[in-house]
């Protein structure tokens, strides 16, 4: 009895000191999450003097409102024009391509074809293939139809997702029970009905995961517009914030400007997620219950 006394204290403290240790671990990384943020919303409600400064996290010398102002009239007001082609580019490309991976998963999943499996070896291959390698091919396929320097040459490359696609076969897998699908076709429904007016309902929260990925991914995108668009007009925020940002070294005004953009450009993308998250949760735990 005397031992197990003793040894109970003793058999805790790696107990506490775990705890204490991920407490660490997981304050300094909200520390490091956080306080960029921080300084991007402090930064951008502040006047060009203090910006400037070393005030910057005093509590005084506030203008976000003409902050705002000054971004929209620069240069005739192309923050507007950018902010809708990036709204254009990632809201309508992430929600039809949220539909074609699901769709390419889900027949993966639910027939059988020729070469089935080594179909989807290469889309697993292609989920690896870095987005930048595929710039240059991209651009000369563009080319070659002749949709260089428009809408379509930063559209089209993004509405097939092949880590999307895997996505779309893990959910089918978890959300489509195969006797439902049976019994719709007994009752004599087509293939497409089947997958439009029972499957694809199952699929809601896959489709808003998938949707959730292709939107952060097509938003932040920057290389692909940048290697496609020359026309200002076209530009997404990324490359248009990039575009003044390079202009800031010679005209220090964009500086202000350049930081209020950036901290309005991740506002879609909170909002999204804050919508969205009810279905994206229950998206990521697919397949794991049946």
């Amino acid at each position: 009895m005397s031992s197990r006394t003793t040894a109970g204290p003793t058999a805790a403290r790696p107990g506490l000191l775990g705890r204490a240790t991920v407490r660490l671990v997981v304050g300094v990384s909200v520390l490091y999450t956080l306080l960029p943020v921080l300084w991007l919303v402090l930064a951008a409600a502040k006047n060009r003097d203090a910006l400037f400064g070393s005030d910057l996290f005093a509590l005084r010398d506030f203008s976000p409102v003409q902050n705002v102002r000054d971004l929209f009239a620069m240069d005739g007001g192309l923050y507007g024009r950018w902010y809708a082609n990036s709204l254009l580019y990632a809201v309508l490309g992430a929600a039809l391509g949220a539909l074609i991976s699901v769709a390419c998963g889900y027949a993966f999943d639910k027939y059988r074809f020729r070469h089935k499996e080594k179909l989807f070896g290469l889309v697993l291959a292609a989920v690896m293939v870095p987005q930048t390698v595929l710039a240059l091919p991209l651009y000369l396929i563009a080319s070659e139809t002749g949709v260089v320097n428009t809408f379509w040459a930063v559209f089209v490359p993004v509405l097939f997702n092949p880590f999307g696609v895997y996505l779309g076969r893990i959910f089918s897998q978890g959300y489509v029970p195969g006797e439902v699908l049976e019994a719709a076709r007994m009752d004599g429904a087509g293939e497409l009905t089947t997958y439009v007016r029972v499957a694809l309902r199952m699929l809601a929260p896959g489709v808003v995961t998938v949707f959730l990925f292709q939107l952060t991914a097509i938003w932040n995108n920057f290389f692909l517009p940048m290697v496609m668009l020359s026309d200002q007009d076209l530009y997404p925020v990324s490359l248009g914030l990039y575009a003044w940002n390079s202009a800031a070294t010679t005209s220090p005004e964009y500086y202000p400007v350049v930081i209020m953009g950036s901290l309005l450009a991740v506002l879609p993308l909170i909002l999204a997620f804050v919508l969205l998250q009810r279905f994206w949760r229950s998206g990521l735990t697919a397949g794991s219950v049946k």
